[in-house]
């Protein structure tokens, strides 16, 4: 390869990292969030979702790792189909009384039920990673969110909309869905965790991080535990920059995802 090749070549990843941060931040100056925290605790989740969520043994885990580092407690139940869409999960089933996180597992095996007709909190639910912006499907996932935001009001739980990210070869869908995301839920009085942004803020800084597998879509390791400090941020308002758990990744890039969650929904929020 000459050395004119080479260069072209990195000024062309550099135009496109630069592309998708103006992208990004330009969409999050036009839309910004109505509502800028959960408004309770976060202390059982359910998290509705797709393979995005479930990559590297569940986003869930990692999240509840980031939690007990900071010496706090949650509880996560993960409910995933592949390649799904928030319309393809039954909300009603989901729901129940006494039916799914009924009960769970803690400490020595000991066995917990949790408060009849109450099991979770708050439920975090992500749509498949084109929906939100593709023109068949738009529309289905702004009438999903509205749907479940309501019946998840009438049980006392709060929505929580996860913003998914670009796919590696196609940057510009990171301001599409942060429009997309942070519209549904100012409609319908949603707390939004900017995970997308954290993405494209990571590549703009260190782009030999690969937050990406080889398909180029979901997520590495790294990946995983950059968009869970995200969303250890967004819900309890708090710095994840310093907490011991790194999911063996490299202290370096640890302290980097870290702090890129917290400047993301720092500057998502304008805090």
């Amino acid at each position: 390869m000459s050395n004119n090749t080479f260069a072209t070549g990195q000024l062309l990843r550099t135009a496109v990292l630069l592309l998708a941060v103006l992208i990004s931040s330009t969409a999050s100056a036009q839309t910004r969030p109505s509502r800028t925290d959960l408004g309770s605790k976060a202390e059982s989740l359910l998290w509705i979702g797709n393979s995005f969520f479930y990559y590297n043994n569940g986003m869930h885990n990692h999240f509840g790792q980031l939690v007990r580092a900071a010496g706090g407690r949650s509880r996560s139940t993960l409910v995933t189909i592949s390649g799904a869409g928030l319309d393809w999960q039954n909300i009603d089933s989901l729901l129940r009384p006494d039916g799914l996180g009924r009960y769970s597992f803690v400490g020595e095996n000991e066995l917990r039920f949790s408060p009849p007709g109450r099991q979770y909190d708050t439920r975090l639910m992500m749509d498949c990673s084109q929906c939100p912006v593709h023109p068949e499907l738009q529309k289905v996932f702004h009438d999903t969110v509205k749907k479940d935001a309501v019946a998840l009001r009438k049980v006392g739980m709060q929505p929580v909309l996860f913003m998914s990210w670009a796919y590696k070869d196609k940057p510009e869908m990171t301001g599409a869905l942060a429009g997309q995301y942070t519209l549904a839920g100012n409609a319908n009085d949603a707390l939004v965790v900017p995970a997308g942004l954290a993405f494209a803020r990571v590549i703009s800084k260190r782009a030999n991080i690969e937050l990406y597998e080889p398909d180029r879509r979901h997520p590495s390791l790294a990946g995983t535990y950059l968009a869970a400090c995200t969303v250890y941020a967004t819900l309890y308002l708090q710095s994840p920059v310093g907490l011991r758990y790194t999911a063996g990744l490299p202290a370096e890039t640890v302290a980097l995802l870290q702090r890129s969650a917290w400047e993301t929904v720092q500057e998502y929020f304008r805090k």
